[in-house]
């Protein structure tokens, strides 16, 4: 035993959050995480249904806890529809939060909405915004939300709620310490495994997609949508084809929320320079990553995330390029170029022709990445963060929830109870 694991108390963990098959980015974080925690600790892993990656249905915590209660509950929340089973248990069982999307507006909403709750969403925008306009709010209620519920972004009920809140970023921990005075706010680095992107990998890939070996292929990853502005970069591979250069474009992930892609292709007339691999799978990831000579990890909007498919860009020594977003201006220049929003396309379009040209800045982009990787954020150092986390914020008492909105605190069990009544009798099975 190391000096590290003889000074960590052993403790009893309920953790939520997707997990594999679960095509979720947070699903394959928890995965890849969980191992090294499990070390040290007990955990057991609750999230909306069984899975074969072991986790119980979050309908069986309730009573676990109550027969054997955990130390902590730590709460992985994201904006995907895959988190939307955590928020019942937020304010009863105060947890540690890892917030890996800053801005919830746009997720909670879609959730309280379809579940037809106008009031509830109405009651906790305004609590979660006192200062805003309180007719806002009927954006998303008349179905007018989109891109604007980014300047709301819904969590001051879940901070108040929260015994500790973790993010991956300093500024965005910064930000939320002067929104939240008082609250935990800590920094983990957000780790990836190392990736093996070998040579053999990439004439195999480039051979199966008919990828020309003289070709520089630029790469995407994850989840094809708009806010991957993959808009933009269509439009820079359409420019730097037109001048005579011989770029193709990879495209790695579900494209079921880009509909428009094969038409946006074709009115460019590039429809034979990209290759749309749909979903691969987590272990595929390292062969198309070989394939690759430029990683193109884009964001904006933002929910002020830190993007895992662009840290396992840097493991696989690739070369990147990210937009030049306020939380990310801690990135040395170095270790990838970054766009200018507000000049997208020409910046977009003079980075690629650059990186298309000159491998030498190719190589030196890769490995710098690389030991910015290898520094911050590889999993053995997310695991440490995790560690020194998980003990502050279990002797953390529980949070007041006085004033939090009633749908947080209810049990929402007083219609049982009426129905009971009629009968003369008096059941609250969910009394503490």
């Amino acid at each position: 035993m190391n000096s590290r694991q003889s000074t960590v108390t052993l403790m009893r963990i309920a953790w939520f959050s997707p997990l594999p098959p679960v095509r979720s980015g947070i699903a394959a974080y928890s995965a890849e995480l969980l191992p090294l925690l499990r070390e040290r600790h007990d955990i057991d892993c609750y999230t909306d249904a069984p899975t074969a990656s072991g986790g119980r249905s979050a309908h069986d915590f309730v009573w676990i806890h109550r027969q054997h209660p955990y130390d902590l509950v730590i709460q992985q929340m994201g904006n995907a529809p895959y988190h939307d089973f955590q928020w019942a248990y937020l304010a009863r069982y105060p947890a540690l939060v890892v917030l890996h999307d800053a801005r919830l507006h746009h997720a909670r909403a879609r959730q309280l909405l379809q579940q037809q709750r106008p009031d509830d969403y109405r009651e906790e925008f305004r609590y979660d915004h006192p200062r805003t306009n309180a007719d806002a709010v009927e954006y998303a209620v008349e179905g007018l939300g989109g891109n604007i519920q980014y300047l709301w972004p819904m969590l001051r009920a879940l901070v108040h709620a929260a015994r500790a809140v973790a993010v991956h970023n300093p500024r965005v921990a910064d930000d939320l310490r002067e929104e939240y005075p008082g609250a935990a706010v800590s920094t983990i680095h957000m780790g990836v495994p190392a990736i093996d992107a070998a040579g053999a990998a990439r004439d195999g890939i480039r051979r199966a997609l008919t990828l020309p070996a003289e070709a520089v292929v630029f790469a995407a990853f994850g989840k094809v949508t708009a806010e991957k502005r993959i808009g933009a970069i269509l439009r820079a591979l359409a420019a730097l084809t037109s001048e005579g250069v011989n770029p193709y474009l990879l495209l790695v992930g579900d494209t079921s929320e880009c509909p428009g892609l094969a038409r946006e292709m074709t009115a460019l007339g590039i429809t034979d320079r990209v290759r749309v691999t749909g979903y691969v799978s987590d272990e595929a990831v390292g062969d198309y990553l070989a394939a690759a000579d430029v990683c193109l990890c884009l964001r904006w909007p933002t929910a002020l995330e830190t993007s895992a498919s662009w840290l396992r860009c840097l493991a696989a020594s690739r070369p990147t390029v990210i937009s030049d977003l306020a939380h990310l201006v801690d990135i040395p220049a170095d270790v990838a170029i970054a766009i200018d929003l507000l000049d997208e396309d020409r910046a977009l379009t003079t980075a690629m022709r650059r990186l298309a040209a000159d491998d030498t800045l190719r190589g030196q982009l890769a490995r710098a990445g690389h030991d910015y990787w290898r520094t911050h954020h590889t999993l053995e150092a997310m695991a440490a963060d995790y560690e020194t986390l998980i003990a502050d914020a279990a002797a953390r008492p529980a949070p007041s929830l006085a004033g939090l909105p009633a749908h947080f605190t209810s049990d929402h069990g007083e219609r049982a109870r009426r129905i009971a009544r009629t009968f003369g009798l008096e059941v609250d099975i969910l009394s503490s």
